[in-house]
């Protein structure tokens, strides 16, 4: 039944992609794609409770599963780890076949009662990455790797959306110098705990941090192995 229902919610997604350009992610292109792949009504708002919303949430999850595939057959290796990652983030646009579904999403999850929704799946997203790159962090780091780079991810979306350069080389561009304001900030944090006269005004912050551990849940790595994360 669950392998029926999520096909059937693929075939709703596909279709209501044809509508979302002209009436965005609503009531009525979920109707309008109920009607084009032929579902009972009731059987469609049983698999997607929340119709359009649901369908613009599976969207963004393909997107992410369709960043995965490549970060698997892409080797990397010989890249610096900052360029890694905005390798991924580069792979995950160019993983989205519609601008403007996105763009209408954008709009979608900035209405107050779907925020924590679109904010959940940025974070969804960006926590992939970093699994992906191999993050082993248990400790704050985890959550600190994860909120700074939904807000480059974030970031970078906007710029994205609304650039019209050959290959969006200037998103690119953007992304690059994002990565590397983080990165000159992480150095600077770096200096500072290094420094032997910062240290006891720090040894109580950093105490707390280190009392903070990342959520036991399954992880994925490349390529391909599930095992709990500790």
């Amino acid at each position: 039944m669950t392998v029926i229902y999520e096909d059937a919610k693929q075939q709703l997604l596909d279709a209501i992609l044809t509508h979302v350009p002209f009436d965005g992610w609503s009531d009525t292109s979920f109707r309008a794609a109920i009607a084009d792949c032929g579902l009972d009504e009731g059987l469609a708002r049983a698999i997607c409770p929340r119709g359009a919303v649901d369908l613009a949430l599976a969207f963004h999850d393909r997107g992410d599963a369709a960043m995965l595939e490549r970060l698997k057959s892409e080797d990397l290796s010989d890249l610096k780890f900052r360029d890694r990652i905005a390798a991924a983030v580069r792979f995950r646009l160019q993983a989205v076949p519609d601008k403007e579904a996105v763009r209408r999403g954008v709009a979608l999850f900035s209405l107050p009662m779907y925020a924590a929704d679109g904010a959940k799946a940025v974070w969804g997203t960006c926590d992939l990455i970093w699994d992906a790159l191999g993050d082993t962090s248990e400790d704050v780091n985890w959550y600190t790797k994860r909120a700074t780079l939904s807000g480059v991810y974030s970031s970078t979306v906007l710029f994205w959306l609304g650039d019209d350069s050959p290959d969006h080389q200037r998103t690119w561009e953007f992304l690059d110098r994002r990565i590397e304001n983080v990165m000159q900030f992480e150095k600077l944090k770096a200096q500072v705990n290094n420094n032997p006269l910062f240290k006891p005004f720090l040894a109580v912050p950093n105490w707390l941090a280190g009392q903070v551990r990342a959520p036991i849940r399954m992880r994925a790595d490349l390529p391909g192995m599930l095992h709990p994360r500790k």
